[in-house]
């Protein structure tokens, strides 16, 4: 009787909830009301989630939403059939695409009346500028194209609560468009360093990369040796993204950060591990081209590499280098990322990381054949030497001083 009854008052608080219009979340309705399928996990295979007809851009599509993904971004998969396109569409919600498979290109209507026209294919990173109308065309009869759709429209929608208002808003943005160069795949470089980080940090302003896999990166050590990076800016935008390259044989340091970063595998095959302070056992994610996932808030992460050739990765996030947006994504900007949680940083440094984590990877490495290339930091053949039981319990964290950044 007890359990019906507190079935029954849980009902009843259900309704009565909708009754009085709170609790209200205006992207979730959005999201359910456009028909297409709604997958949520940890993270995905964006080639192989499954599709349906999506009305909005007469083409297919669904939403690829993740347990880490916060209250600002979203994304979502566009599928575009052989020799087809998308209706033109616009909204007040930024958008970064980064090209899963297929050839096409991408039309888009400027506030000054002028059009431009791009070509694209796999791995290829473009932004739309905002409210601008927008349509994407499959160039080939052969296979669809798939695009991976990263967005603020979790909060743009939740903001407003106005479909016309984020659909059909007549306001334009001139200044987001750009230099003409910036839709040809040109752009601009800058580089800047900020407090007592000796390195610089770089960044490509532009609305369109070719192709993630050969666009030059620029070293960042800090972040694990042999590494490298670059940060966009693209179509001036509040959201960002980034490029980063683990060498073969290495891995990088593990981090924190907000919530709401969409992991895109670019090329190479590896894993990440995340955990929380005072977890016993590591969470494991494997990747490789096509698989995304998002660390959910302040969870550490660390990436590793287990193939025989470098592996790159795009990050998408809701603040930009220029407009941060959020404080946790200025102290971003200025480093916090690459300084050391005993410092008031969030990064642990390899000397401070769980014994765990460098042979599981190693033992990883011998599944792959790839010789490691950080003996010169860790004792490997020590590490290998210790049995299972030595390297078991709660997973061993350095001690945070300092302020949070």
């Amino acid at each position: 009787m007890a359990s019906n009854g507190g079935e029954t008052s849980s009902a009843n608080d259900q309704a009565q909830v909708r009754e009085s219009r709170v609790l209200v979340d205006p992207y979730r309705d959005w999201a359910e009301g456009e028909g297409i399928p709604i997958h949520l996990d940890f993270g995905h295979n964006l080639l192989q989630l499954e599709t349906g007809p999506w009305d909005r851009y007469e083409a297919r599509g669904c939403f690829a939403h993740t347990h880490g993904a916060g209250d600002f971004m979203a994304n979502y998969v566009l599928e575009i059939s052989p020799g087809g396109k998308t209706r033109p569409v616009k909204h007040l919600y930024e958008a970064f695409c980064f090209v899963l498979s297929g050839h096409g290109s991408t039309k888009v209507w400027l506030p000054n009346g002028e059009t431009r026209v791009f070509e694209w294919g796999p791995k290829a990173l473009f932004a739309i500028p905002l409210n601008c109308q927008y349509q994407i065309f499959n160039s080939t009869g052969l296979s669809p194209v798939r695009i991976s759709c990263t967005n603020d429209a979790p909060i743009t929608i939740n903001l407003y609560h106005n479909l016309d208002f984020v659909f059909n808003n007549p306001c334009t943005f001139p200044e987001r468009a750009g230099q003409s160069k910036y839709f040809d795949g040109d752009g601009e470089h800058t580089a800047y360093t900020h407090g007592s980080s000796p390195s610089r940090r770089n960044v490509w302003e532009t609305n369109f990369v070719h192709d993630l896999t050969s666009f030059k990166l620029y070293e960042l050590e800090e972040r694990g040796k042999g590494s490298s990076n670059i940060s966009f800016i693209l179509a001036d935008g509040t959201m960002h993204a980034h490029v980063s390259q683990i060498p073969k044989g290495r891995y990088k340091k593990a981090h924190r950060h907000a919530a709401g970063t969409h992991v895109h595998a670019i090329d190479g095959e590896g894993y990440s591990l995340l955990w929380h302070e005072g977890d016993s056992e590591f969470k494991e994610f494997p990747w490789q081209h096509g698989f995304m996932y998002t660390p959910p808030f302040w969870m550490f992460h660390q990436h590793f590499n287990t193939c025989p050739r470098p592996a790159r990765y795009l990050a998408c996030s809701l603040g930009s280098r220029r407009y941060p947006f959020i404080s946790l994504r200025r102290k971003s900007a200025e480093g916090a990322g690459t300084i050391s949680i005993t410092q008031g940083g969030r990064q642990i440094e390899y000397e401070d990381q769980d014994p765990r984590i460098h042979r599981k990877w190693l033992e990883a490495l011998r599944k792959t054949g790839v010789p490691s290339e950080m003996g010169e930091i860790f004792d490997e053949p020590a590490i290998l030497a210790l049995p299972p039981e030595a390297l078991t319990g709660v997973i061993r964290q350095p001690q945070s001083i300092g302020p949070a950044l």
